[in-house]
């Protein structure tokens, strides 16, 4: 099994990135390379169970299920359903956690999969900088003070 882990200090109460994150369906709104996200069969967001699937700025579609999604613990994980990138047992989790000196977040966010051997360097690079990091900076860039 693969693992992938991105971590960043976001500029802001983890309570306000939390808003943003917590959306499910809302990653067109933070995630530069994502199109747009609609959640099927009409469940809400924030359903447990709940399948998005949303178009990549490149064209490519990905589908995933949220498996968890925590007020409390300021996370959510969810798992790839299909997705170009060649990848089985997708599981991922996002989490805020607050750093009281100077009121910001540390943002976590890692991945657990399975890929053919030759594919493991390049999809640890393209999810991790391209994917994790990617939106990470994103958020860092909508908060920044």
């Amino acid at each position: 099994m693969t693992k992938v882990y991105v971590s960043s200090v976001i500029p802001a109460p983890a309570a306000e990135v939390w808003k943003v994150v917590r959306n499910f369906n809302g990653l067109p709104g933070w995630a530069p390379f994502v199109a747009e996200s609609r959640i099927e069969q009409n469940a809400q967001a924030d359903q447990i169970g709940c399948i998005r699937s949303f178009t990549l700025r490149d064209g490519g579609r990905i589908r995933e299920r949220l498996l968890a999604l925590s007020d409390y613990d300021l996370s959510c994980s969810y798992a790839i359903l299909e997705s170009p990138m060649a990848v089985e047992n997708y599981v991922a989790t996002l989490s805020l956690t607050p750093i009281t000196d100077g009121n910001l977040t540390l943002a976590e966010w890692q991945a657990e999969f399975d890929c053919a051997p030759d594919r493991e360097a390049a999809l640890m690079h393209q999810i991790g900088t391209g994917v994790f990091q990617t939106a990470l900076t994103a958020l860092k860039h909508r908060f920044g003070r």
